[in-house]
């Protein structure tokens, strides 16, 4: 399971030219899902985003999570093409990426465990659905994770 968290000042979800979802303040985050991905990987994944300290404090450093951000909210979008190798050719190959009869459980598990840690709703685009995501990045700050290459402290 590889994540892309960005900082935000906002960002939205627009399909068919509507807009789904929208959030002021917080984080962007995007999902990528492939089969070797387990529940285990899900919580991992949602209590590093929920304690991620990459908001600024009152002295301007990094150390404030989403958690301790009452008016903060997180929007998740699904994107396969983090899953994207690129090892071979200038075309990425897609073939990591788990298909929706494994992914979309995974997407809906993932939204619940991070509504459940974040103790409130999290906003969504679509699974499969051909989404146009806006964002105004802050900072910028852009962090990048996957479940299966975890660090060690």
């Amino acid at each position: 399971m590889r994540i892309v968290i960005q900082r935000v000042k906002e960002a939205s979800v627009a399909i068919d030219g509507r807009c789904h979802a929208d959030i002021g303040g917080g984080m962007l985050v995007l999902l990528g899902i492939e089969d070797a991905d387990t529940d285990a990987d899900i919580d991992w994944l949602c209590r590093k985003v929920v304690a991620m300290r990459i908001f600024d404090d009152a002295d301007g450093v990094m150390n404030v999570a989403i958690a301790d951000m009452p008016d903060a909210d997180i929007l998740l979008v699904s994107q396969f093409t983090l899953m994207a190798s690129t090892r071979k050719g200038n075309r990425p190959s897609y073939i990591r990426a788990s298909r929706p009869e494994f992914a979309v459980p995974m997407y809906e598990k993932f939204i619940a465990k991070l509504q459940e840690l974040l103790g409130k709703e999290v906003k969504t685009g679509v699974f499969g659905a051909d989404m146009q995501v806006s964002l105004v990045n802050d900072g910028p700050v852009t962090i990048i994770m996957d479940s299966q290459q975890r660090e060690l402290f």
